[in-house]
């Protein structure tokens, strides 16, 4: 039979004492989004089915393509955070460490790409 107090049982399953500024930066991106998404949707929209030397003309210029980057950073990173937070309900020991590298891994790697890809149109 334990004699454990509450106390006792609660030391190192307490707060982590991240979940405010985790909440913050959410509410933050997800601000950015909500309006990121709108612009890039109505920057990118009209550009469904052209040629492609017309989509290229068109993302050279700078507000498209710092609209469409932005986006991208933001959203990857939003999604980061995301999947991060569900990962750590949901997933338990070493397979919690090795989802969460990965899918950081995996946020940081398409934002990466996808502002090499938009760099290499606008420059």
């Amino acid at each position: 039979m334990a004699y454990l107090t509450d106390l006792k049982r609660a030391v190192g399953m307490g707060s982590a004492r991240e979940g405010t500024e985790h909440h913050w930066s959410m509410t933050k991106s997800s601000f950015g989004l909500l309006i990121l998404v709108p612009l890039f949707v109505f920057t990118f929209g009209p550009m469904l089915g052209e040629p492609h030397a017309d989509v290229v003309t068109y993302f050279a210029r700078p507000f498209p393509a710092i609209v469409a980057a932005l986006t991208i950073v933001v959203g990857f990173m939003h999604f980061k955070g995301g999947v991060q937070v569900m990962i750590e309900d949901y997933v338990h020991g070493l397979a919690r460490k090795i989802a969460i590298l990965l899918t950081v891994c995996l946020s940081y790697g398409a934002a990466a790409t996808g502002l090499f890809a938009i760099a290499k149109i606008a420059l």
